[in-house]
């Protein structure tokens, strides 16, 4: 081999190092700059004060002392009236923010235009759930009540909410 092949070789092996080094390079930097920025990574820090209820059942438990209407809070007359009706059409919710819940989500497929026959669909295993809830062995509730509870509940949450 004579001297300039082996400097061509030499030559051609720094700039594929270089080439190398400056993609690898390139490719590090790219994945620091998109990974690094406090908008795409969060962190959750623990909550500071533990909260109990539930949402359609689920949920942390409550405490053996604690009584699930006992919490306060404040209501519009509107909601009052709807939770009174509730009550006077036999409908006992697990609580007065269970049914304002539904109430709500009544008003809301409503409002986004559904079908009668949607807005049961959508509203039943709510109230289902909260009969469940109030007392009922989860595969006992009977369906007559769920039913009766699914219709008053939409009734009144249409007269009295929406």
């Amino acid at each position: 081999m004579n001297g300039s092949g082996v400097n061509a070789t030499a030559a051609g092996t720094v700039r594929q190092a270089l080439l190398m080094a400056g993609l690898l390079g390139s490719a590090t930097l790219l994945m620091v700059a998109c990974s690094s920025g406090e908008d795409l990574v969060t962190t959750a820090a623990p909550p500071s004060t533990q909260s109990y209820g539930s949402v359609h059942g689920h949920g942390a438990p409550l405490p053996a002392d604690a009584d699930p209407q006992s919490a306060k809070f404040n209501v519009t007359p509107a909601q009052r009236g709807f939770l009174d009706a509730l009550t006077a059409a036999g409908v006992h919710p697990s609580s007065e923010l269970e049914a304002l819940s539904i109430g709500s989500h009544v008003c809301q497929a409503h409002a986004a235009g559904q079908s009668d026959q949607a807005v049961w669909d959508y509203i039943a295993p709510m109230v289902r759930s909260d009969v469940v809830d109030a007392g009922s062995p989860p595969h006992t509730a009977p369906d007559p009540q769920v039913t009766a509870a699914t219709a008053d509940y939409i009734r009144i949450a249409t007269q009295q909410l929406c």
